[in-house]
């Protein structure tokens, strides 16, 4: 942790001494991204409780008709005066009656965008802000920041160019040709939205900083360098000679506000590229951090790096929750992070200052060449872990002797046993946990009432192996795996049915259909509109076979010196059998209950079920899982995210499950908890994906009259 301005936090002292006794957060509102104002994904709504939660049925479905082939619904919706509102597959926007899920208006941000639909990616929610008669809806459509009329739908034309504001420009560089994707929503403080990005993951990554816009014209007031600018700190903690050249460093997982504080607390992801990180040399601040921002300044007050320079793509994956706990005979305002590596990370809010110790641990370094690991990386003594942390002998699976065999032939040189061990340049090492947790972008809830964070994870090994771009034999293959090979793999395989394969590209696509999916995007994939001409065209000759592949790399990148990596990641892969079971002993999914008074697990249960291995006798093996759990004061915890088509309710004091529902598909989003007309309502999106059957529903559960 690093407190570099005193200034501010004093200031930030006498302004908040008045509130540190009580907090003003109200828990029967669901109207930011993560329900109340913290962010806690808790409700005080008490109507339906451990007693009567058995009883639920479905009050109302809406259906938006727009699903397609691995299309997704990732989105938490939020409900204001009797609306909810929410976003579809291809990312209209929509409010609905939400006692009855009657559709009150839907918004195609292509009407005003214009052109082709092009791909947007995922959307997690929208915001909502008001002034008096003025309220607004806004929302991240692909590289754009929009606003409409929160009652009427209606673009507010006034709002940066004709609604909409451009994300690829105002990032203080040169270029504007990005991929960016805002995908989680922003924060709201005063008329001010605070918001990150996702970004590609390779070297033509734009740097991740985080902008503040005025709501009521579009206009950026005030940017925060995650890769600092020559004279900021953090600076030196970057190879000088490279760092222009070097993105990430985003929040795609979302933010929360301290409201009464005016403190932004910003999580953020790896900088590109992610697993062979030579042309970074250094620990690469503020990659991989927790930021305490003023929220009104965008000035830094603390961070605190949980991975120095990393090569693991260990990106905070959720926005944080505001604590308040109970420690040494005092109330503690605090901060808690989740992380993919089954960690979380905790501090005092005003100065960074960790609640339990974090220990600087020695960690196995690197050898692959020009490569410059981090001799040590901190590990929270408290709270305990909600996953396992090393993947061992101990760990394979051995359900059957096949399945055993079958792993342990795939694990045959490969470097285990370790979780920080690097990518090595001709081993391949088992990353546990893997790229999608440990926690993953659904995030944790957080009862106040019992100072208890629920968190829900993923148990499953995953392989890296890494090729050295020396090796290529042709431009083409290097240019696909530079944008393309870290999910379809660099012999083009893909990991399906989430990511296809591409060797049979060429019996589905022409030239030209293939250059505007390329252009376009879809479903899961991302739009490459961004790459250059000469660019495209040698990857769509690559993949259809057209190519020679002779040339030289550089000349390709018509002088704008362009980074590749001297060594590139062979696709994201899990460690599976044959048959697609995971390569570790179940569970595969977990829920655990954390006393954040004491940091000790209260309760661990399996989270999912694969009914193909139910039936053959297996216990239950829990799922993968995305989307993540709600709390409410009738001591219930409501979670659907597994990947069985299911909706459950625990009992949030033992971990036991009180009630479940089969949904239309996965619900891999997390619920959103309210009340209209003395009613309670638990709503959730299920649009699937993940390599599930894709769904375009939404379904609310109440109490029968």
């Amino acid at each position: 942790m690093k407190s570099l301005c005193p200034l501010t936090i004093c200031l930030i002292f006498l302004f908040s001494s008045c509130h540190t006794k009580t907090t003003n957060v109200d828990y029967t509102d669901w109207s930011h991204y993560g329900g109340p104002s913290d962010g806690s994904r808790y409700s005080s709504l008490t109507q339906i409780n451990k007693e009567n939660v058995s009883r639920l049925e479905v009050a109302w479905r809406y259906n938006t008709g727009d699903a397609s082939a691995n299309s997704q619904i990732q989105c938490q919706p939020i409900v204001v005066d009797g609306l909810l509102y929410g976003s579809t597959p291809t990312l209209n926007v929509f409010a609905l009656n939400a006692a009855t899920g009657e559709e009150v208006w839907r918004f195609d941000p292509f009407q005003v965008l214009g052109g082709e639909n092009s791909w947007a990616g995922t959307n997690r929610g929208v915001s909502y802000w008001e002034d008096g008669d003025d309220k607004r809806i806004l929302f991240g459509a692909g590289n754009w920041l929009m606003a409409v009329h929160a009652e009427t739908g209606k673009p507010i034309m006034d709002f940066g160019e004709e609604g909409k504001v451009d994300l690829r420009k105002g990032l203080d560089t040169e270029r504007e040709d990005f991929m960016i994707v805002a995908n989680a929503p922003g924060v709201v403080y005063g008329d001010l939205l605070i918001i990150g990005m996702r970004l590609s993951e390779g070297l033509d990554a734009a740097p991740g900083h985080i902008r503040a816009y005025n709501i009521r014209t579009g206009k950026r007031e005030w940017i925060f360098h995650t890769i600092p600018q020559e004279g900021e700190p953090g600076f030196e903690t970057w190879d000088p000679a490279t760092i222009k050249q070097v993105g990430g460093a985003n929040n795609w997982a979302g933010m929360t506000v301290d409201q009464d504080r005016g403190i932004v607390f910003v999580p953020t992801g790896s900088a590109t590229y992610d697993f062979w990180g030579g042309y970074r040399k250094g620990d690469n601040l503020f990659a991989n951090s927790l930021i305490a921002l003023n929220a009104q300044t965008g000035e830094r007050i603390w961070h605190f790096q949980a991975v120095h320079h990393d090569v693991w793509d260990r990106d905070f994956p959720a926005n944080p929750n505001l604590v308040r706990i109970h420690k040494d005979g005092k109330w503690i305002d605090a901060v808690a992070q989740i992380s993919k590596q089954g960690l979380t990370y905790v501090f005092e809010r005003m100065t960074g200052k960790p609640i339990w110790p974090i220990v600087e641990t020695a960690v196995t370094q690197t050898g692959m060449p020009g490569e410059f690991t981090s001799a040590t990386q901190p590990i929270p003594s408290l709270p305990e872990p909600f996953m396992k942390m090393v993947f061992d002998d101990s760990s394979i699976l051995n359900l059957r002797p096949e399945w055993e065999a079958d792993i342990r032939s795939q694990l045959a040189g490969a470097i285990y046993g370790d979780t920080w061990a690097p990518p090595h340049p001709e081993k391949p090492i088992v990353l546990f946990p893997g790229m999608d947790g440990g926690g993953e972008w659904g995030g944790a809830s957080f009862d106040p009432e019992t100072q208890t964070l629920y968190v829900n994870a993923n148990q499953i090994p995953w392989m890296i192996t890494m090729t050295p771009n020396a090796d290529f034999e042709n431009v083409g293959k290097s240019v696909f795996t530079n944008y393309c090979g870290n999910c379809h793999g660099i012999d083009r395989k893909g990991n399906p049915p989430a990511i296809p394969g591409l060797l049979d590209v060429k019996e589905k696509f022409t030239y030209d259909s293939l250059d505007l999916l390329l252009r376009k995007g879809r479903g899961a994939m991302p739009a490459f509109d961004h790459l250059s001409t000469e660019n495209r065209k040698v990857i769509l000759e690559y993949l259809l076979d057209k190519s020679e592949g002779e040339g030289d790399k550089q000349e390709l990148e018509g002088g704008t010196q362009q980074l590749f990596p001297r060594y590139y990641m062979d696709g994201y892969k899990k460690l599976t059998t044959k048959e697609g079971i995971y390569g570790s002993n179940p569970p595969w999914g977990l829920l655990t209950a954390i006393d954040m008074n004491s940091g000790k697990k209260k309760w661990q249960v399996t989270l999912g079920e694969i009914d193909s291995l139910s039936v053959q006798g297996f216990a239950q093996t829990g799922t993968e899982n995305y989307g993540g759990p709600v709390v409410t004061a009738g001591g219930v915890l409501f979670i659907a995210a597994t990947k069985d088509e299911k909706i459950r309710a625990f009992d949030k004091d033992t971990g036991a499950v009180l009630w479940e529902a089969k949904l239309a598909a996965s619900g891999h989003a997390t619920p959103a908890v309210y009340e209209i007309g003395g009613t309670q309502y638990i709503v959730v999106a299920c649009g699937g994906g993940k390599g599930t059957k894709s769904g375009d529903e939404y379904v609310a559960f109440a109490l029968p009259d």
